[in-house]
């Protein structure tokens, strides 16, 4: 297909849905503001908390009547929507269910306000109020439900239709007022900024991973980086094939061989921290189209194979979200992308390649081709950036579908604390991850009798064994997130789901944060 040179522009578009603070003290002030719709949360059998009981008495004793006759939400994520309740002058009140008093957590709360903003893409309301902190029981901090709500509302927002000839108007509200009872500050709009970035880096990688494979090709991939490079004030450089090949990155380049596009080797510079600090280096695979090689995928679902560069997505949105924070480190973002065909000239099991980092790899599965772009790129950002950290980032094996589902990502480390780091940035994220085993004992079931490993080492423990692999590979502090259940939905619903951008984004955060304090606490020192 040709391209023009505009295809990339949808990748870019604003998002509809605009979210903005207020105060609400009161339940008169939510009321002013209400909107087409207002949002309020409540506890099962809940009328008595002090924003619910003004309510009711407002509406002439409703939701006691609706209590009464268990009417009112009950479970986590059950939605009552009423319209035009007397008394209150509201076109639409919308009752999100929380759970049991003093119950809820936040992943409760993530998952009542997924569906109440769905619901609310089912209302057509124009414009929504959400007041956030009712109630009183609900004891999260403001951040965490600012953050809740606009990946919600956010979320329901996305649409994928750049394809179509016919384009949907967008039915969900275009502002959404998140009403807080206590007072905004510096702290609560930094929190909408850092959620907003967060969004906007998830609707990149949807739309990312959505792209139709004949469009989303390494070529295209780069075109984006370089769009984006030239928006958020990031470096960028982009590798042809004979640069790769110069490089020596013959692992990388065996996988491609069998493809007509040629593959791209794509680095995005953030440099927001000290001149000659090390930095975090993200890699993410970039396999615009996956067939299996000459070991060809079996046709059914091979479609979803344009899915397996969401590593690749996942890092190009993180990389958006920390520009867009201006965030004070420093952060490289490495993307190894091609295709992975069959062809007169495809790699072919029983070869042997020679990686970057000069070790020989036996080929037994052409179908086991991420580890093999993965570990070129892993040497090649060690070599030229010398990184305090690195973390890849891959669809990478059915194996960990098997094993964890669509519900965490799995997560490999050599490093406690970076493990650790991650582990923690997804439970505030709600992007969770899991720790696997990368025990010595597995090692040997990648052991070659003609190189120095094989590439796949068949089905038992095949997650595991795939980041025993990249852990060869490896001289830093290293983690791998296996995303192959996460990062898109099959069925019906077929969509890229922009995981795991928010766990990165906040590891970024919390990095960034823990840099800044250290830098303090030594010039306080020195001082």
């Amino acid at each position: 297909m040709s391209l023009a040179p505009d295809d990339v522009l949808p990748l870019f578009e604003e998002t509809p849905l605009q979210c903005r603070l207020s105060q609400a003290s009161q339940i008169e002030d939510a009321l002013a503001q209400a909107g087409d719709c207002l949002v309020i949360g409540v506890y099962t059998q809940d009328v008595l908390s002090p924003s619910i009981r003004e309510l009711d008495h407002r509406c002439q004793g409703l939701l006691t009547r609706l209590c009464a006759a268990n009417e009112l939400p009950a479970k986590v994520g059950e939605c009552l929507m009423l319209h035009e309740p007397a008394g209150l002058g509201l076109s639409r009140l919308l009752l999100v269910g929380l759970g049991k008093p003093g119950a809820a957590t936040l992943v409760d709360v993530r998952a009542a306000f997924t569906a109440a903003a769905r619901r609310l893409l089912e209302s057509r309301a124009a414009d929504v109020s959400w007041l956030l902190s009712t109630p009183s029981a609900l004891v999260l901090p403001p951040a965490a439900l600012i953050d809740a709500a606009v990946q919600a509302l956010r979320g329901a927002a996305y649409k994928f239709d750049h394809y179509r000839q016919t384009r949907e108007t967008p039915p969900l509200a275009r502002r959404a007022n998140l009403l807080l009872e206590t007072s905004i500050g510096a702290p609560e709009q930094a929190a909408l900024e850092r959620a907003v970035a967060i969004a906007n880096g998830v609707d990149l990688a949807k739309d990312l991973g959505n792209t139709p494979c004949n469009i989303c090709t390494p070529n295209f991939l780069a075109r984006a980086a370089q769009r984006m490079a030239r928006e958020e004030d990031l470096q960028v450089e982009v590798l042809g094939e004979q640069q790769i090949e110069k490089a020596g990155m013959h692992a990388f380049l065996a996988v491609a061989r069998g493809s007509s596009e040629a593959p791209r080797l794509i680095t995005l510079q953030h440099r927001g921290g000290v001149d000659g600090q090390a930095p975090i280096v993200l890699i993410g695979k970039g396999l615009t189209f996956d067939s299996g090689g000459i070991s060809i995928k079996p046709a059914t679902d091979m479609d979803h194979m344009k899915y397996d560069m969401g590593g690749a997505a996942a890092v190009l949105g993180a990389m958006r979200a920390c520009a867009q924070l201006k965030l004070p480190i420093n952060v490289v973002a490495v993307v190894p992308a091609c295709e992975n065909m069959p062809g007169g000239n495809a790699l072919k099991p029983g070869e042997v390649v020679r990686s970057l980092s000069g070790q020989y790899i036996e080929i037994i599965n052409t179908d086991a081709e991420g580890r093999l772009v993965l570990c070129d790129a892993m040497t090649y950002a060690q070599q030229w950036y010398q990184p305090a950290q690195m973390i890849d980032v891959a669809t990478l094996t059915g194996a960990c579908v098997i094993a964890l589902g669509s519900v965490h990502s799995g997560l490999y480390a050599n490093d406690e604390a970076l493990a650790h780091a991650l582990l923690r940035a997804g439970e505030d994220a709600g992007d969770s991850a899991w720790r696997m085993p990368l025990d010595a004992a597995y090692q040997k079931q990648i052991d070659s009798p003609v190189a120095d490993m094989v590439n796949s080492a068949g089905r038992d423990a095949g997650s595991v064994t795939a980041a025993c692999f990249l852990s060869r590979f490896t001289e830093v502090p290293w983690a791998h997130l296996d995303i192959a259940g996460t990062a898109w939905k099959g069925g019906r619903e077929k969509s890229g789901t922009g995981r795991p951008v928010a766990l990165l984004t906040q590891f970024l955060i919390t990095q960034a944060q823990a840099q800044a304090e250290s830098a303090a606490s030594l010039s306080a020192r020195a001082a």
